[in-house]
């Protein structure tokens, strides 16, 4: 009986199992990559995820796109869509502080001051499109403050979103770019390349929040991604890529 008990349970268990569609900032694919395993494994639930810009994301919520739940690159967009019905209220929060970085694949390029963007050697300065990227409404921000956003706008190569702008810099297209923090860093780590972390004064705040879709409403493998980031096993995996919390 005991081997026909456990089966009934292993059974009972995948019937309870449930997807959850996420849309998710291009911004946090790695640790959301990372995060969808162990939720998998704490939950028995599976997070379906899609990665792009969040204003895109945006649009096709609003247009009907069946996600559950959206992680987005700001806090801005979770909100309006709370306004608008979309999303339900009272379940958005901030799972995340994003770092914004000047960032070259090649080794000793960037100085950990950004003064490689004064010397404006260079002929491609990758960024994605600040009308529907936080991070790239961000590195305009960053180099306004620095008065060097005339000086290197000509040399600007824009990106649908901000792993693309990664993409550009990565594949040698552009000589440096203005990446997520989180796009080049791994435990606590730099990767490959060089970077300077832009101070967070020079830029607005990259609040990004999460929110429960109204798609969502009621789906409990939804509201236990949304709990599940909201843990300190969570909580530890976003900041070994280089967020805040």
């Amino acid at each position: 009986m005991r081997p026909l008990l456990l089966a009934l349970l292993f059974v009972t268990a995948l019937a309870r199992a449930d997807e959850v569609q996420v849309a998710v900032a291009a911004n946090f694919t790695a640790p959301a990559r990372q995060l969808a395993l162990d939720f998998e494994k704490e939950t028995g639930h599976k997070a379906v995820l899609a990665f792009g810009a969040t204003g895109k994301f945006y649009a096709q919520i609003r247009n009907g796109a069946p996600f559950e739940v959206l992680l987005a690159a700001d806090d801005e967009t979770p909100a309006k869509l709370e306004k608008e019905g979309a999303a339900i209220n009272g379940t958005r929060f901030t799972y995340a502080v994003g770092r914004l970085a000047l960032w070259s694949a090649k080794a000793g390029y960037v100085d950990d001051k950004g003064e490689v963007l004064r010397r404006n050697e260079f002929r491609h300065l990758a960024l994605a499109n600040p009308r529907l990227a936080p991070y790239g409404a961000a590195a305009v921000e960053a180099l306004t403050a620095l008065k060097l956003l005339d000086a290197n706008r000509p040399n600007f190569v824009q990106a649908e979103n901000i792993a693309q702008a990664h993409q550009f810099v990565a594949s040698g297209n552009a000589e440096l770019g203005f990446v997520a923090l989180s796009q080049v860093m791994k435990d606590g780590r730099l990767g490959e390349g060089s970077a300077w972390v832009v101070p967070a004064s020079l830029h607005q705040t990259i609040r990004q929040d999460a929110v429960l879709l109204a798609k969502g409403r009621g789906r409990a493998a939804a509201e236990a991604w949304l709990s599940f980031l909201k843990g300190e096993r969570a909580r530890a995996v976003i900041r070994g890529y280089g967020y805040e919390i």
